[in-house]
């Protein structure tokens, strides 16, 4: 540990505020200039002290002797050397989430489940990757009793990297399947990165909390040494189903809780049987830290999902499934697969393309097309260069999303059951206001 981190702390101690934007200084915030492809925060060092900020944290050598700039090597490197010190500093349980799908919405129900009896410290939004683990970290109070950190990747490495900044005492991988591909290389790749987080639990002797129903968790449980290690919460274990009925799709989720064979059911507010592992690692986790069935359920049934995830959304005109926050082939097929269980007059599908899959985008979105297709859409309207030459002629397509805007304005969506998918830089949310 570089001799600078231990005196940066005791300065962070004075206020426990960190930005990382120049452009929202409050006073006694401590500016971390950090650098990117298009931006420097060194340009804006001193005008951040000159709005409040008690500190600017810069590796410009420029800087180095001027008053209220703390120079180091490298300002990222030490704003995740900094978490990690006050990690250090903290006796909780701490548990470590990734995945390639249901990661966010794990952490929610966790969080959610834990809150009725601890003082619980979650990710907010989606702070989970080498810039925003470490900003979370540094978020946990000395009053929190249970944190649970979200960590997101796109390359080999970024886990580990994430990992060794949180050090959690417990992990849950929630799956693995087809995302980020660009990136990962293939979807051995996708395992290595995932597996990261199991290597650091392993290192540590901790525990994981994983759906060993799941052959590949499985494998990848025993080749980090975990078997003694992992609490399961597969179906078999819980003794359960989940079932979508009534005129809304919600789960539902009966289960038997082992410990006394009482047998329970869950009604969600959530989207799509695809999120029954969601809830019963929450459940699974809950009853590891002794919070009471009842409080469980309650918690869960509470739970309304938000920002466009497994969200149902009635409007004056449709009932509208909005599971637009991130797609990737794996939550793309499971989300259409439960699209098409539903049985209602008409249904519309609407679905952006899938970013970041490189070499295997072409195959990709032909094979989520062709998926689609079967299902017996009404309509089926396609939007992103990754659909670009896969339509047929009973589906629409459209390059841009602003081109899809205009066409539901002009052909307004009446009486349907609509289902928008898509990763979020195509930003469907502009065509689900006009549903």
């Amino acid at each position: 540990m570089n001799n600078y981190v231990e005196k940066l702390y005791g300065l962070f101690l004075e206020q426990r505020k960190i930005s990382t934007d120049s452009r929202n200084i409050s006073t006694g915030d401590i500016f971390f200039a950090l650098k990117g492809d298009s931006f420097n925060g060194n340009v804006f060092a001193l005008d951040a002290l000159k709005q409040g900020a008690t500190l600017s944290v810069v590796d410009d050598l420029a800087l180095k002797d001027k008053e209220g700039c703390f120079y180091v090597p490298n300002v990222l490197l030490a704003l995740q050397q900094l978490a990690n010190y006050h990690r250090k500093q903290l006796q909780i349980p701490v548990i470590g989430i990734t995945g390639s799908n249901g990661k966010t919405t794990t952490k929610e129900l966790l969080a959610c489940v834990l809150q009725t009896k601890f003082r619980v410290f979650a990710t907010k939004g989606n702070l989970n990757n080498h810039i925003g683990v470490p900003l979370s970290v540094l978020s946990i109070t000395n009053d929190v009793e249970v944190a649970i950190i979200e960590m997101g990747a796109n390359n080999i490495g970024e886990i580990e990297l994430l990992a060794s900044i949180a050090e959690p005492s417990y992990g849950i991988i929630t799956n693995i399947g087809n995302a980020h591909l660009k990136g990962f290389g293939s979807f051995e790749g996708v395992k290595q990165a995932k597996g990261e987080l199991y290597g650091n639990i392993a290192a540590k002797g901790g525990i994981v909390f994983a759906n060993t129903g799941n052959p590949v968790l499985a494998e990848m449980i025993k080749h980090h040494g975990l078997l003694c290690n992992t609490l399961t919460y597969d179906t078999g274990y819980f003794n359960a189903t989940a079932q979508i009925s009534g005129d809304l799709p919600f789960l539902e989720v009966s289960l038997t809780v082992p410990q006394t064979g009482r047998a329970i059911t869950i009604h969600t507010s959530l989207v799509g049987a695809y999120n029954l592992e969601n809830v019963l690692a929450a459940v699974r986790v809950g009853l590891y830290f002794n919070v009471d069935i009842d409080k469980i359920r309650s918690a869960l049934e509470g739970y309304k999902p938000s920002n466009s995830r497994s969200q149902l959304l009635k409007t004056k005109r449709n009932t509208v499934i909005v599971d637009a926050y991130n797609a990737n082939p794996t939550s793309m097929e499971a989300a259409l697969r439960n699209f098409g269980k539903l049985t209602c007059s008409k249904k519309v599908a609407i679905l952006g393309e899938m970013l970041e899959l490189g070499d295997y985008s072409d195959t990709e979105h032909q094979r989520i097309l062709s998926v689609a297709q079967s299902l017996g859409c009404d309509e089926i309207i396609l939007v992103g260069e990754g659909f670009k030459g896969h339509h047929a002629p009973n589906n629409i397509y459209f390059n841009h999303v602003d081109d899809c805007v205009t066409y539901v304005r002009e052909n307004p969506i009446i009486g349907a059951y609509i289902l928008v998918k898509g990763s979020r830089g195509v930003h469907l949310e502009k065509v689900v206001e006009l549903l």
